[in-house]
C-alpha cells in the first residue's frame, strides 16, 4: 500500500531548506511513499528544481499562500491563517488525500488547527502530545508532553490507552505495560487527581504496572508513562537539557590535553555509536494522539536528518492504521467502565 503524506514545507526555523532535501532523502530510502508538499509553489518549485528529476517523482506541490509564524498566537493563526501551509496540509488528511500530515511549525497553532479541522476520536476528551524517547531498554512512550497543562483522571486514562496502542502498532509489544508518573510508588502518594487516575487505570485492561518515577522513564521501566502536559513538558525538557550537559563534559574533557585528545581517537568507535544510539534527530517527531487523523509535530529546530525522521514516524503510524486502533480500544475501554459501573450499582 502506498502511503501519500502531507508535508508543511514551510514550517520551522528553516522552513525550504530542511524539508525540502529531507523529502528528497526519505523518498530515496522508501519506495512505497508520496509526498505533498504544501507552501509557496512557486518556492517550492525553485528548491526542488535544485535536484534531479527521477529523485522527485514522487512529490506533488500543493499551493498555500500564508504562513503560521512560530511565535504566533494560536487562536490567531486558526482564526487568520485558513490558507498557511499548515492547514491545508491538514486538511488533506481530513479530506483523505493524505494518511498522514508532518509539520516543524507553531506547536500550539498544530495543535488548534489539527484539533479544529480533524476532531477528536469519539471517547477522546484532548489530543495527547506523545513521543517514544531511548531508555537503557530500547525506547518508551511518553505522554502528554504539553498540550494539556491540567488533567482529570479520565483524561489520564485515556492517554494510557493511546500510548499503549501507539506503541503495540509500532512495536513488537502486544500488551505494553503503562505506568502512571507520580512523585514516588507508593499508592498512597500523589495527588487527588492522581490517586482517581491510577484506580482508573488499575480497572482497565491496559497493562498496568502502577506508579513510576522520573527516573524510570529513561530506565525503560514500563512501555507508556502516562502524565499531565506540564509534568511531561518538564521532564522532557529536563531530559534533553541533561543530554546536552553530558555531551558537553564528554566534549571538554576529551579536549583537556593531548593524552586526552589521543584517547578520544582511540575511543572514537565507542563514542561514534554512542553518539548515534542517543542522537536526539533519530527520536524526532511528536504524536499529536487522539485526532481522527495521524499529525506528526516535527521540532522546530530539526535539521535535515531530523525532520527525515519525523517523516518516517508518521508513515509506520499510517501503515499500522494506528487511528483505528486508538477508536476501537477506546470504545472497548468505555464499554468496560460502564459495564463495571453498572454491576457496582
Amino acid at each position: 500500500m502506498t502511503i501519500t503524506v502531507a508535508v508543511d514545507a514551510m514550517g520551522g526555523d528553516a522552513g525550504l531548506k530542511v524539508t525540502v532535501p529531507a523529502s528528497i532523502q526519505f523518498l530515496q530510502d522508501h519506495s512505497d511513499t508520496r509526498l505533498i508538499l504544501v507552501g509557496d509553489q512557486a518556492a517550492l518549485a525553485a528548491e526542488l528544481a535544485l535536484y534531479p528529476v527521477a529523485s522527485r517523482e514522487r512529490i506533488e506541490l500543493r499551493h498555500a499562500s500564508q504562513v503560521v509564524n512560530m511565535g504566533e498566537a494560536p487562536q490567531l493563526a486558526l482564526k487568520n491563517k485558513k490558507d498557511s501551509s499548515m492547514r491545508v496540509a491538514i486538511n488533506l488528511v481530513k479530506d483523505g488525500e493524505a494518511q498522514a500530515a508532518v509539520s516543524a511549525g507553531n506547536t500550539g497553532a498544530l495543535m488548534a488547527t489539527a484539533r479544529f479541522v480533524l476532531k477528536t476520536i469519539p471517547g477522546i476528551d484532548r489530543p495527547a502530545i506523545a513521543k517514544l524517547l531511548p531508555t537503557v531498554k530500547g525506547t518508551s512512550c511518553v505522554l502528554d508532553l504539553g498540550a494539556n497543562i491540567d488533567c482529570t483522571p479520565e483524561q489520564l486514562l485515556q492517554f494510557g490507552i493511546m500510548g499503549s496502542e501507539l506503541v503495540a502498532c509500532l512495536s513488537d509489544r502486544t500488551t505494553p505495560s503503562v505506568g502512571l508518573l507520580n512523585i514516588g510508588s507508593e499508592d498512597i502518594k500523589g495527588s487527588d487527581t492522581i490517586k482517581q487516575a491510577a484506580e482508573l487505570l488499575r480497572r482497565s485492561e491496559l497493562n498496568f504496572y502502577g506508579n513510576v518515577e522520573g527516573d524510570d522513564i529513561s530506565k525503560g521501566t514500563v512501555d507508556v508513562v502516562v502524565c499531565d502536559g506540564f509534568t511531561g513538558n518538564v521532564a522532557l525538557k529536563t531530559a534533553e537539557g541533561l543530554a546536552y550537559m553530558l555531551a558537553a563534559f564528554l566534549r571538554e574533557e576529551f579536549s583537556h590535553n593531548w593524552w586526552t585528545r589521543l584517547c578520544a581517537l582511540a575511543a572514537w568507535p565507542v563514542l561514534r555509536r554512542f553518539k548515534r544510539r542517543v542522537d536526539p534527530r533519530r527520536y524526532n517527531g511528536a504524536s499529536l494522539l487522539g485526532l481522527r487523523g495521524i499529525v506528526v509535530k516535527s521540532h522546530g529546530g530539526a535539521d535535515i536528518t531530523a525532520f527525515r525522521f519525523a517523516l518516517g514516524q508518521a508513515c509506520e503510524e499510517a501503515r499500522s492504521d494506528v487511528i483505528a486502533h486508538i477508536a476501537e480500544r477506546v470504545a472497548q475501554q468505555l464499554n468496560t467502565l460502564k459495564q463495571s459501573e453498572a454491576d457496582t450499582n
